[in-house]
């Protein structure tokens, strides 16, 4: 399978049109075709079904998509990399990362002075949570990852950032919550809520709540705070989301209330272990640490 037969692919599964995928790869239309044919004959599966006016992906070409997106993110990054060894660094540094207040103190700062240094150096910014962001780097398409902890790094090269994230309620303001200056376990009984998505904060969350977990009323759940705005805003539910994140999305009409007694989790950037490391990144890291020693 050759990442050439995989660019072609993906452009058709863009436009959805063989035609149109031939005058924007700048070959003919039987050529594509024959390229098509013969990586379905490759992979033994139909990928294309193929309409009068529009081509539309399989289940196994739908597969076979979302796996050459990666492939081919994977040979560009690995490219740059190999232009970044040479003396002038160059490249792409992709750096992932949730919404926390370390994004928006470090991040900055790091990129600001590394920039000046050198300037042909470009940046990639992925948002996830941090099972998504670990996704990522194992699979070799972020070079660093910085996370809310509890994250498990066992299999990470990190530096503890110096940042703590508060844990609140974000609730509407015409919530009677709201007017609260903070918020206990016993507030929360009967009150609908809207928690992140990730395993290990919730456990996080009901070794904070004490009480039996089950009294409480989850409706939602999500990867971002994000996503519960309108509900919040609504005053369907109350969220459960750390400072920093609240802080990207503040609003007229929502609040957040702290924890009581005060959850909160530290934050890293990682890495992956044992991995050849390009200059580029071996000076990255390097910044960090500069900027965290100032």
């Amino acid at each position: 399978m050759e990442i050439r037969t995989l660019q072609y692919f993906l452009m058709v599964a863009r436009e959805e049109n063989i035609t149109r995928a031939a005058e924007q790869l700048h070959i003919g239309q039987p050529t594509l075709s024959r390229q098509l044919m013969q990586l379905e004959d490759e992979v033994g599966q139909q990928l294309l079904i193929r309409g009068k006016r529009k081509v539309e992906l399989t289940e196994a070409g739908m597969l076979l998509r979302r796996r050459a997106e990666e492939i081919i993110s994977l040979v560009d990054k690995t490219e740059k990399e190999l232009w970044s060894d040479q003396e002038e660094l160059s490249g792409q540094i992709n750096i992932g990362a949730g919404q926390f207040s370390a994004v928006d103190i470090m991040l900055p700062k790091v990129i600001s002075s590394f920039s000046k240094a050198h300037p042909l150096v470009t940046y990639d910014i992925y948002t996830g949570n941090a099972d998504l962001v670990k996704e990522r780097l194992d699979q070799g398409l972020l070079d660093f990852g910085i996370l809310v902890e509890p994250v498990e790094i066992e299999k990470y090269d990190f530096i503890r950032l110096p940042y703590k994230e508060t844990w609140g309620l974000v609730v509407s303001k015409n919530n009677p919550l709201s007017r609260k200056k903070y918020i206990t376990s016993q507030d929360l009984i009967g009150t609908p809520l809207a928690l992140p998505n990730r395993t290990a904060v919730q456990s996080e969350f009901t070794s904070w709540y004490h009480d039996d977990y089950n009294k409480l009323q989850i409706i939602a759940s999500g990867n971002f705070i994000t996503n519960m705005i309108s509900l919040i805003e609504a005053d369907i539910c109350c969220g459960i989301s750390v400072q920093g994140a609240f802080n990207q999305h503040a609003m007229n009409t929502i609040c957040i209330v702290p924890l009581y007694p005060e959850l909160s989790t530290g934050t890293v950037i990682v890495w992956k272990k044992h991995q050849s490391m390009s200059a580029l990144m071996q000076q990255f890291v390097k910044e960090i640490n500069n900027a965290l020693n100032e």
